[in-house]
Protein backbone atom coordinates (compact mmCIF):
# COMPACT_ATOMS: atom_id res chain seq x y z
CA UNK A 1 0.00 0.00 0.00
CA UNK A 2 1.17 3.61 -1.19
CA UNK A 3 1.51 6.02 1.96
CA UNK A 4 -0.05 9.09 0.69
CA UNK A 5 1.52 12.34 1.72
CA UNK A 6 2.14 15.81 0.30
CA UNK A 7 4.98 14.48 -2.03
CA UNK A 8 2.87 12.15 -3.40
CA UNK A 9 -0.25 14.37 -4.03
CA UNK A 10 -0.24 17.55 -6.20
CA UNK A 11 -3.19 19.87 -6.25
CA UNK A 12 -4.73 20.35 -9.51
CA UNK A 13 -7.72 22.49 -9.36
CA UNK A 14 -10.50 23.25 -7.65
CA UNK A 15 -13.28 20.58 -7.69
CA UNK A 16 -15.65 23.82 -9.07
CA UNK A 17 -12.92 24.56 -11.93
CA UNK A 18 -14.33 20.99 -13.48
CA UNK A 19 -17.14 21.27 -15.88
CA UNK A 20 -19.58 17.63 -15.83
CA UNK A 21 -18.75 15.80 -18.70
CA UNK A 22 -16.67 18.07 -20.27
CA UNK A 23 -12.18 18.16 -20.06
CA UNK A 24 -9.81 19.76 -18.84
CA UNK A 25 -6.26 19.19 -19.28
CA UNK A 26 -3.47 19.64 -16.86
CA UNK A 27 -0.27 19.92 -17.01
CA UNK A 28 2.23 18.47 -13.99
CA UNK A 29 5.82 18.82 -14.18
CA UNK A 30 5.81 17.61 -17.99
CA UNK A 31 3.33 15.31 -18.51
CA UNK A 32 -0.15 16.81 -19.49
CA UNK A 33 -3.01 14.97 -17.74
CA UNK A 34 -6.84 15.06 -18.71
CA UNK A 35 -9.33 15.38 -15.99
CA UNK A 36 -12.92 14.59 -16.53
CA UNK A 37 -16.09 15.02 -13.97
CA UNK A 38 -18.55 12.58 -14.40
CA UNK A 39 -22.35 12.88 -13.41
CA UNK A 40 -21.85 11.30 -10.05
CA UNK A 41 -19.26 13.70 -8.60
CA UNK A 42 -16.34 11.44 -9.72
CA UNK A 43 -13.40 12.95 -11.55
CA UNK A 44 -11.13 10.86 -13.89
CA UNK A 45 -7.35 11.96 -14.99
CA UNK A 46 -6.12 9.69 -17.77
CA UNK A 47 -2.92 11.35 -20.11
CA UNK A 48 -4.02 14.09 -22.43
CA UNK A 49 -1.49 11.85 -25.69
CA UNK A 50 -3.71 10.24 -27.89
CA UNK A 51 -1.27 7.17 -29.13
CA UNK A 52 -3.54 7.05 -32.23
CA UNK A 53 -2.57 10.29 -33.46
CA UNK A 54 0.49 11.62 -31.30
CA UNK A 55 -0.99 14.66 -30.50
CA UNK A 56 -2.43 15.71 -26.87
CA UNK A 57 -6.13 16.20 -27.05
CA UNK A 58 -8.06 13.93 -25.31
CA UNK A 59 -9.08 16.18 -22.83
CA UNK A 60 -11.00 17.89 -25.75
CA UNK A 61 -12.84 14.06 -26.27
CA UNK A 62 -16.26 13.14 -26.23
CA UNK A 63 -17.15 11.80 -22.74
CA UNK A 64 -20.04 8.79 -22.82
CA UNK A 65 -20.49 5.04 -21.84
CA UNK A 66 -19.75 1.76 -22.93
CA UNK A 67 -22.14 -0.35 -20.97
CA UNK A 68 -21.15 0.41 -16.61
CA UNK A 69 -17.84 1.73 -17.88
CA UNK A 70 -17.23 5.74 -18.18
CA UNK A 71 -15.23 6.24 -21.44
CA UNK A 72 -13.81 9.15 -23.95
CA UNK A 73 -13.72 9.03 -27.87
CA UNK A 74 -10.58 10.86 -29.05
CA UNK A 75 -11.60 13.89 -31.08
CA UNK A 76 -9.32 13.01 -33.92
CA UNK A 77 -10.19 9.29 -35.01
CA UNK A 78 -12.55 8.72 -32.19
CA UNK A 79 -10.65 5.57 -30.49
CA UNK A 80 -12.72 4.89 -27.83
CA UNK A 81 -10.81 5.05 -23.91
CA UNK A 82 -12.34 3.45 -20.55
CA UNK A 83 -11.81 5.84 -18.20
CA UNK A 84 -11.44 3.97 -15.09
CA UNK A 85 -8.80 1.89 -16.62
CA UNK A 86 -7.15 3.80 -19.94
CA UNK A 87 -7.76 0.46 -21.83
CA UNK A 88 -8.57 1.46 -25.67
CA UNK A 89 -12.10 -0.12 -26.20
CA UNK A 90 -12.64 0.46 -29.77
CA UNK A 91 -9.44 1.06 -31.85
CA UNK A 92 -11.33 2.12 -34.99
CA UNK A 93 -8.57 -0.13 -37.53
CA UNK A 94 -6.36 2.09 -36.30
CA UNK A 95 -2.63 1.20 -34.98
CA UNK A 96 -0.99 3.51 -32.33
CA UNK A 97 1.53 5.50 -33.27
CA UNK A 98 5.45 3.90 -33.33
CA UNK A 99 6.50 3.35 -30.48
CA UNK A 100 3.38 4.07 -28.33
CA UNK A 101 0.81 2.01 -26.24
CA UNK A 102 -2.67 1.55 -27.13
CA UNK A 103 -3.89 2.42 -23.72
CA UNK A 104 -3.98 5.56 -21.91
CA UNK A 105 -2.09 6.06 -18.63
CA UNK A 106 -4.89 6.36 -15.49
CA UNK A 107 -3.79 9.26 -12.96
CA UNK A 108 -5.07 8.62 -9.24
CA UNK A 109 -7.41 10.97 -8.44
CA UNK A 110 -8.45 13.01 -4.69
CA UNK A 111 -10.62 15.17 -3.77
CA UNK A 112 -9.55 16.92 -0.72
CA UNK A 113 -11.58 19.83 0.59
CA UNK A 114 -13.29 20.55 -2.48
CA UNK A 115 -9.85 20.62 -4.61
CA UNK A 116 -8.72 18.07 -6.83
CA UNK A 117 -5.35 16.59 -6.40
CA UNK A 118 -3.36 13.85 -8.52
CA UNK A 119 -1.06 11.19 -7.07
CA UNK A 120 2.24 10.99 -8.51
CA UNK A 121 4.83 9.07 -7.86
CA UNK A 122 7.51 10.31 -5.18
Amino acid sequence: MTLITEDTMVRVCSLDDLEVERGRAALIDVQQIALFRLPDGSVHAVDNFDPFSGANVISRGIVGTRGASATVASPLHKQVFDLMTGTCLDSQGKQPVSGADAALRVWPVRIIGGDVYIEVES
